[in-house]
């Protein structure tokens, strides 16, 4: 027996009786737990029959009081960040707009040259591997240079590419392909190319999150996203 059940029958009241009473009413209207409401009905309960020569101890009062003041708060904190988090996990159609213009480092194979020359990338790397490989190759699927990484830990692994081919000479602006592999002692390791592209445009669909369309990759959602230039 709880101490309030314990309040409730030195007052003379059937605690367990008038319980039941309030969890079947909560229960027949699709909740199985005493709220806010019940506790007030409680305590006006508690207060008409209590003994005016014995009254009831203001500090346990109190206490109960803050207890279901205290379950009631953390009830609204926690609808509070579940709201919080919702807004958080989703993009707004102006938050999406924020990227056109600029370049995101995403899950690819499509790749332009910069101004100086030359790209930069990473490998996203589902294992450790021993020897990590990013082939470059021209449009039409020649290859330029392979770059070899060596051995890598999991994780996400960045490369730069001066723009030279294998040969000494300038590779041009592109745009150029890029391809992975990974091995760990002749395992095979998931490996995912990511790269840099710029941002075209925003589709904001009529229901749904919005999308950014990439240049030479297509379209991405802004979640897959890895780093924004």
């Amino acid at each position: 027996m709880s101490d309030f059940d314990t309040t409730l029958s030195s007052l003379g009241i059937n605690s367990t009786s008038k319980t039941a009473d309030a969890t079947t009413s909560n229960t027949t209207s699709g909740s199985t737990t005493l709220g806010q409401s019940d506790f007030l009905k409680l305590l006006t309960a508690q207060l008409n029959n209590q003994d005016p020569f014995s009254p009831v101890d203001n500090t346990q009062m109190v206490a109960q009081m803050a207890q279901i003041s205290t379950s009631s708060g953390v009830s609204d904190l926690s609808t509070t960040l579940k709201s919080i988090a919702t807004k958080l996990n989703s993009t707004s159609t102006s938050d999406a707009v924020s990227f056109v213009g600029k370049t995101v480092l995403t899950a690819g194979s499509t790749a332009y040259g910069r101004s100086a020359g030359g790209i930069a990338g990473a490998v996203e790397l589902g294992a450790a591997a021993s020897d990590v490989k990013v082939t470059i190759s021209d449009a039409s699927g020649n290859p330029l240079k392979t770059l070899s990484l060596g051995n890598q830990a999991a994780g996400t692994v960045k490369y730069d590419w001066d723009g030279t081919t294998s040969g000494g000479t300038a590779a041009g602006s592109g745009p150029f392909t890029v391809s992975v592999a990974a091995q760990n002692n002749g395992a095979t390791v998931k490996a995912t190319g990511l790269v840099w592209a710029p941002v075209e445009s925003v589709s904001v669909p009529s229901s749904g999150t919005p999308s950014l369309n990439v240049t030479g990759i297509g379209t991405v959602a802004v979640s897959d996203v890895r780093q924004v230039g």
